[in-house]
């Protein structure tokens, strides 16, 4: 059988033929780009930096060859994507195999019951310091509702800290056990300063899809003298609430919409730093159409370490019940907040060091990448390569140790998950493969009083969530997809050294039979494949 013939039958067999199929062919490769005025080298797809948008529909099943032209290992993730019982696609090295220089894999998607914003990345090597990073969008069915008018014009800004350095240097500095330096400034879709404009027209709404694709800092996004009001975050249609500014904190993503009702002028478009006592700030231009001025004088300011204000506005965003999600029944038809949860984990994090270097953890494990990826080792029963239940689900207040670790969880469980932060600092998580309910925030330790304030009607579905300073951040989720899955701090230096984990979600009784098979055309790597073999 031809080789095309064989991979389309796969396709086929895994995804259904009812569902659409789009193919995307990238090239990955080095390349030059100058975003703060210095040469440096980039990560470029099909020669872009940022790389092409993904465009899709709810239930489209995507077919992503990329062929990887570096001089080392890459992979890439979707930052979202839930990959339904398919975590060999989820593109983090738990999970998948690196592809090897001058090779190509082709990662089997289908955007299964979702819609929204989302991003992919590269997840290896610090190689999300270079780029390799772009938009994913997943526009509703057609017959589905959508609770505002279809846009003007559809925008994805990316936006996000950046460094002069490569990141090979970047990389260099975390593996000597060194913390990294404050960030050199932040890129609008891999420019800076006024080096990207969004035209408008006059009296007509836009739709921005927002993602913070930096390192480590929250940012804050304000159009000067335009209001925003937001629509969605992270595939979930949000209550019409409309800001002056927005906090997007890293890893997240967001929709809003815009209606060009001002002076027919440009306007600046502002991003700033939260919560850093150097506050860095970039500027766009949002252009009018019939508009010969230029923007002139200081941009509009934002806040800047206010906690509270930033803790209000994420209690402020909350879903909208009456609306459809990928199926044309309303959000609030799931009512989470009536379903008991059968077990709490509590995540803590800390930061510390490990043998003279500089580690991060969570309950004080920091994670260190086994030989084999740990969902290839589970799949083919390698022994040795972790232990499910390596980590507590509680922190033990003890010193920051090395493992592999991997919290167990029954599938089709309704748990809670508490992020606690006892740190100075913000933080972020994401957990791959799912959405959750995130259902309280606030300052001060959790207890288990800390319950009755929980938002049990309508808080946001997402897929990241914010921790704030001394604070802690409550989610509930429906374990309903098996698999191994990264969950992870989207600081990349803290994930780089060791503040992630993987939640492995089976039962004894279906085990590995509710997954669909490893592809045919996987790469293998580590044990499975005879050799020992560690990312970069």
């Amino acid at each position: 059988m031809p080789l095309k013939l064989a991979v389309l039958f796969v396709l086929l067999a895994i995804a259904g033929a009812e569902d659409p199929y789009r193919f995307f062919s990238w090239n990955v490769s080095y390349g030059n780009i100058y975003p703060l005025g210095v040469r440096q080298q980039g990560i470029l797809i099909n020669g872009q930096f940022p790389g092409p948008d993904i465009n899709s529909v709810t239930n489209d099943n995507l077919i992503v060859n990329v062929f990887n032209s570096l001089d080392e290992p890459f992979l890439i993730s979707w930052n979202g994507i839930q990959n339904r019982r398919n975590s060999f696609e989820d593109g983090v090295y738990g999970t998948t195999c690196p592809i090897p220089p001058g090779k190509n894999f082709t990662y089997i998607l289908q955007v299964k019951d979702q819609i929204g914003s989302f991003y992919y990345f590269p997840s290896l090597a610090f190689h999300k310091a270079a780029g390799g990073f772009g938009g994913i969008r997943i526009l509703s069915r057609p017959r589905i509702p959508v609770p505002f008018s279809d846009p003007a014009g559809d925008y994805t800004v990316l936006i996000g800290d950046w460094y002069k350095k490569n990141h090979t240097d970047l990389k260099a500095i975390l593996d000597r056990g060194r913390k990294l330096p404050f960030p050199d400034g932040i890129l609008i879709n891999g420019r800076g300063p006024n080096g990207v404009s969004l035209t408008v027209e006059q009296g007509k709404t836009y739709r921005l899809r927002i993602s913070n694709v930096g390192l480590q800092n929250s940012l804050n996004f304000r159009i000067e003298g335009h209001k925003m009001t937001l629509v969605e975050v992270e595939g979930t249609h949000t209550l019409q609430t409309t800001y002056s500014s927005l906090d997007v904190h890293v890893g997240q993503s967001y929709s809003v919409l815009i209606k060009a009702d001002q002076e027919a002028k440009d306007h600046y478009i502002v991003v700033s730093s939260r919560f850093t006592s150097k506050v860095l700030t970039t500027t766009g231009v949002l252009h009018y159409a019939n508009s010969n001025t230029q923007v002139s004088g200081p941009p509009p300011g934002g806040p800047t370490i206010q906690v509270d204000w930033s803790l209000n506005q994420a209690r402020s965003i909350r879903t909208n019940l009456t609306a459809s999600g990928p199926r044309p029944n309303p959000q609030g038809s799931y009512h989470y907040g009536m379903i008991n949860t059968t077990k709490t984990i509590r995540l803590s994090s800390s930061a510390g060091q490990v043998n003279g270097k500089q580690r991060y953890a969570i309950n004080s494990v920091s994670f260190v990448p086994a030989d084999t990826p740990l969902k290839i080792a589970d799949y083919f029963k390698i022994s040795g390569v972790f232990r499910v239940g390596s980590i507590s689900d509680a922190p033990t207040g003890g010193g920051i140790y090395l493992d592999t670790s991997v919290l167990g969880a029954d599938y089709r469980a309704f748990i809670e998950i508490v992020f606690e932060n006892n740190e100075d600092i913000i933080q972020s998580y994401h957990l791959n493969g799912y959405s959750f309910f995130v259902v309280g925030m606030d300052g001060g330790q959790w207890t288990s009083a800390s319950r009755n304030q929980y938002n049990l009607r309508d808080a946001v579905s997402r897929c990241t969530t914010q921790v704030y300073p001394k604070s802690w951040t409550a989610i509930y989720i429906a374990l309903d997809n098996v698999g191994m899955w990264n969950l992870r701090s989207e600081f990349w230096a803290r994930q780089y050294l060791g503040q992630q984990l993987y939640l492995r979600v089976y039962t004894d009784s279906t085990s590995l039979r509710d997954e669909f098979p490893i592809p045919k055309n996987a790469l293998l790597c580590g044990r499975a494949s005879g050799r020992h073999t560690r990312p970069l």
